[in-house]
């Protein structure tokens, strides 16, 4: 960093540091300040509160001792700040506080300087986000099963019933298009059931050719073919005590089909060749994006296999069926992503937000998942913009409203964001405008205006 001049003071020339002291104590905001070596120079009542560390321990010490931050070293928010001469404002992180807790939360930088310009130091204020991330987790666990996400009220639904499905040891049935999320929600039934300590085995059966995927399934016997020169176990053998999952089930061959309606009916199969049954201890959920019904009718599927693995359906809507769920599953995915990546992305921009909820989203979940790991790779902090979107999202028809009928769903899409937070707003606020303007940070008349034309009383 920028070497700072040296002063004996860190007050302003002509402040008065006795009601300096009296505002920073009357503050709920944890506030410090170091001089040009790092040094604690002030810190707060709240300080203390937040970080478990009382003041005369903290005077003098240098500031990554005492505010134990996820940001200290390199990513320390205040070095850039004293680097660039830019203040950080609400950059999320954590400490760990003197009782070795972990608390949450937002940073601002300022720099510190005298009346003739020069640099004397830093402060930094800080915000502790505990019942925030509290009320934060609450809510999600309202909108979460398993690793599943939705406030959707289908999807609602289906998480009514979720458990029911999981305690229960028959076959099920998922269906809906490519993307939707099909194995996640078998991943979700195992670990809700009895069976959640035992492996959970899926397999593609559109990925394999017919022959590959009867001895990938039932596995072989030494000498059952040229080159089976020891036995090796099948995935019914590797999913013993756990739950199979057949995803695509629809591409399985006639012949195969008549061997998997043997195992869901005497629950017994044979590894190819072998001399005796081997008992199929799996609880067994498929997949699939096909109208089996028509696949039947059509010749291509065994209807009394159908209505074998139909014992318990579950119908996953389309993501373009469930938009408001889109916000939900995008903090999700980043979420990941941070982690997988070690990075701190804050979350989508307002534009890039509006755009995705614009979009048709044809692969369903499984494309918003894409895009946001592409985001992650253009994306190095801060927010997802739009320039972190693919081409395919904010092409010339996407940034021209005017456009064509996707341009108009990006403006209808931006409106209904618009509504959204505005009435969250006014609810917060007791209907009282003034006080939801200053919520949303925007001037009264802004509000007012919009209030006018998105048609919100």
């Amino acid at each position: 960093m920028k070497t700072m001049k040296r002063h004996p003071a860190q007050q302003p020339d002509g402040a008065d540091p006795v009601v300096t002291e009296a505002i920073l104590e009357s503050i709920s905001d944890g506030v410090f300040t170091v001089d040009a070596q790092w040094r604690v120079t002030s810190f707060n009542r709240a300080a203390e509160r937040i970080t478990g560390v009382p003041r005369r321990e903290a005077i003098g010490r240098p500031c990554a001792d005492v505010f134990r931050s996820s940001l200290c070293g390199a990513a320390c928010a205040l070095q850039k700040t004293l680097q660039t001469g830019c203040p950080v404002i609400g950059r999320s992180a954590y400490i760990i506080n003197a009782e070795g807790e972990r608390i949450p939360i937002s940073i601002s930088t300022a720099v510190l300087k005298n009346r003739h310009g020069d640099v004397i130091g830093g402060a930094e204020t800080f915000r502790d986000l505990s019942e925030l991330d509290a009320l934060r987790r609450e809510l999600e666990g309202r909108f979460k099963a398993g690793g599943l996400v939705s406030r959707s009220p289908v999807m609602q639904r289906l998480f009514e019933v979720l458990p029911a499905i999981a305690a229960s040891p028959s076959t099920v049935l998922v269906q809906g298009e490519t993307g939707t999320g099909k194995e996640r929600v078998a991943r979700t039934l195992h670990e809700l059931s009895p069976r959640a300590d035992a492996p959970f085995v899926a397999v593609n059966c559109g990925a394999l050719p017919d022959t590959l995927l009867e001895s990938e399934l039932f596995g072989y016997k030494a000498g059952a073919f040229t080159g089976a020169g020891k036995d090796k176990p099948g995935r019914f053998a590797l999913a013993r005590g756990g739950t199979l999952f057949l995803d695509e089930i629809g591409e399985v061959s006639p012949a195969l089909q008549v061997r998997l309606l043997r195992v869901l009916q005497d629950r017994v199969y044979e590894p190819l060749g072998a001399t005796r049954s081997e008992k199929a201890d799996v609880r067994i959920i498929v997949a699939t994006h096909r109208d089996l019904l028509a696949r039947c009718r059509e010749g291509a599927f065994r209807e009394d296999l159908y209505y074998r693995i139909n014992v318990v359906r579950v119908e996953l809507p389309p993501l373009r069926g469930r938009m408001e769920d889109l916000p939900l599953l995008a903090a999700q995915f980043i979420t990941r992503f941070n982690r997988l990546q070690d990075k701190r992305i804050e979350g989508l921009a307002p534009e890039a937000l509006s755009l995705l909820m614009a979009h048709d989203w044809p692969g369903n979940v499984r494309e918003l998942e894409n895009v946001i790991e592409r985001a992650f790779v253009l994306c190095s902090d801060g927010r997802i913009e739009l320039v972190h979107l693919p081409e395919n999202l904010t092409g010339p028809d996407m940034r021209t409203p005017a456009v064509g009928t996707r341009g108009a769903r990006l403006r209808e899409a931006r409106d209904a964001l618009d509504a959204q937070a505005i009435r969250a707003a006014l609810g917060r606020s007791g209907g009282r405008r003034l006080a939801a303007a200053r919520a949303l940070g925007i001037h009264k008349t802004t509000l007012f205006r919009k209030m006018r034309a998105l048609g919100i009383d």
